[in-house]
């Protein structure tokens, strides 16, 4: 079944536990002006094997590139190379001796201690929805009759959606325990990008969708500061990152939200279509929690982010990659255990093209403000270390520096998943260190060579998921969560 959410007057929070028919069955649609769906997220399970968590990390903050970054001109430049694969930009020192980054990553290279780089992540696709599932997933393997065109449940499950089956409500409030923001991820045909959500887990367990920055399928980057076109198309980018309104609607009172709920409980004998989606006891605890969520102060804190005090916004970055990060970084103090933030909209990170200039004004100069300030923030409290952060997109690019004439004025790189470099940090994460080795050409790992179980599997194991952890599903058939060893030497 495709994923479709209910529309409400929420329908930024898109997170449909039911198809619309029972959500229209069970009534409701209409009471407090939002609708079940963006309850269905609260289930508080977990993983049904093992013991309790022993990781150090409480919360997780999963940084996606969608596109792919550059390794070359990001995080392990080769300038001993020849001319078409070393690119245009010069490495820079960071603070720990021996790494080097690139040039116009000046906030990041001053935090180096803080974080820690893999610089040999490695899978078999060049394809950007099929790189896109085999990374958001942690699984190399493509599911049987995989298509980009036509996402279905048969998919695997998203790293957000297990982490937030597997791990226990961190605090007694509404928050769900996995978000993904600051948008789903949609090609530009208006596609939905597969592997977001939770596949064959179903519905019931997929992350929240917080949809503050409308689709726009020609404008990347970190609007309203830093928006571009790959191809300067010149169609005007008029959006405004808005988080959602967790407020009653004009006209509804409490009484009449009282009257609504009594309805409600007349549908009893509707709740049968239930079955399949959530047993009673769920549908009453979420239904009591549409009630609770409205005055729940940390929920509205941590979303109203474009009105934070001017010394956080000048940190952050007054763009929509400053207030993601923002954002997440209240949700995770707050109690949520996984947020997944899009750093730009699907293949924003896509430097076919014009990639240097791109780079340099535009996508470099918000991601560097943002993680640094983020992990400022983090490690000035001691949140980070039981925050993880973690920085990936779904592949690397290609060595060789191409130019597409007939698309670009400027040349770039193209897709490239033999080898990528990925960011980690906090959460046990030692820093000024890396780990694995791409070659003299940053084309293939040299050494430790590490696969997207690997990953998933770090993140698995830093939030304390015991190895022997399961997820169910319909017919409760156990399902491992772990497929592969944590990457060896980040801890």
């Amino acid at each position: 079944m495709n994923h479709r959410p209910i529309e409400t007057s929420l329908s930024a929070w898109q997170h449909a536990g039911h198809s619309r028919r029972e959500a229209l069955q069970a009534g409701a649609i209409g009471i407090l002006g939002l609708g079940m769906n963006h309850l269905a997220g609260l289930r508080q399970a977990t993983a049904s094997e093992g013991g309790q968590p022993s990781g150090k990390a409480k919360s997780c903050i999963f940084i996606f590139l969608s596109g792919g970054l550059s390794q070359h001109d990001s995080f392990d430049m080769k300038p001993e190379a020849p001319d078409n694969i070393r690119g245009e930009f010069q490495p820079c020192a960071t603070r720990t001796p021996g790494i080097q980054i690139c040039e116009h990553l000046p906030k990041l290279a001053e935090r180096s201690p803080l974080w820690s780089l893999c610089r040999s992540l490695t899978h078999g696709s060049n394809e950007h929805s099929a790189a896109h599932h085999i990374m958001l997933t942690g699984h190399s393997e493509l599911p049987p009759g995989f298509s980009p065109n036509n996402p279905n449940r048969q998919n695997r499950a998203s790293i957000a959606a297990v982490a937030g089956y597997a791990m226990r409500k961190r605090q007694q409030n509404n928050l769900p325990t996995a978000v993904v923001l600051p948008e789903r991820l949609v090609h530009n045909s208006g596609r939905v990008i597969p592997g977001q959500h939770s596949g064959a887990m179903g519905t019931q367990h997929d992350p929240w969708m917080i949809e503050a920055s409308p689709f726009h399928n020609t404008s990347y980057g970190a609007f309203p500061e830093f928006e571009f076109d790959h191809q300067d198309r010149g169609k005007p980018d008029e959006r405004i990152f808005q988080a959602p309104q967790l407020s009653l609607p004009d006209g509804l009172g409490m009484q009449t939200v009282n009257g609504r709920l009594a309805l409600l409980e007349s549908l009893n004998q509707q709740r049968k279509n239930l079955a399949s989606c959530a047993n009673v006891a769920n549908f009453d605890r979420l239904r009591q929690g549409a009630v609770s969520l409205l005055t729940e102060s940390a929920v509205h804190q941590a979303l109203d982010v474009t009105h934070a005090d001017d010394k956080q916004l000048d940190r952050y970055g007054r763009n929509s990659f400053g207030w993601s990060l923002l954002m997440a970084r209240r949700l995770v103090s707050a109690g949520v255990s996984l947020v997944q933030v899009n750093l730009g909209n699907d293949e924003t990170w896509d430097t076919h093209g014009n990639a240097f200039p791109h780079l340099k004004n535009n996508l470099f100069p918000p991601t560097d403000q943002a993680v640094s300030a983020l992990l400022d923030d983090l490690h000035s409290t001691g949140e980070l270390d039981e925050t993880l952060v973690v920085m990936a997109g779904e592949f690397g690019r290609t060595p060789q520096i191409t130019l597409l004439e007939k698309h670009y004025k400027l040349p770039g790189r193209d897709h490239w998943g033999a080898v990528q470099s990925v960011l980690f940090a906090g959460g046990g994460i030692r820093g000024g260190n890396v780990v694995g080795k791409s070659d003299t050409q940053g084309a293939y790992p040299a050494e430790q060579p590490v696969k997207p179980e690997n990953f998933a599997a770090t993140i698995y194991d830093a939030l304390g998921i015991p190895a022997t952890a399961a997820w169910h599903d319909a017919e409760n058939r156990p399902h491992h969560i772990y497929h592969g060893e944590p990457i060896a030497g980040l801890f």
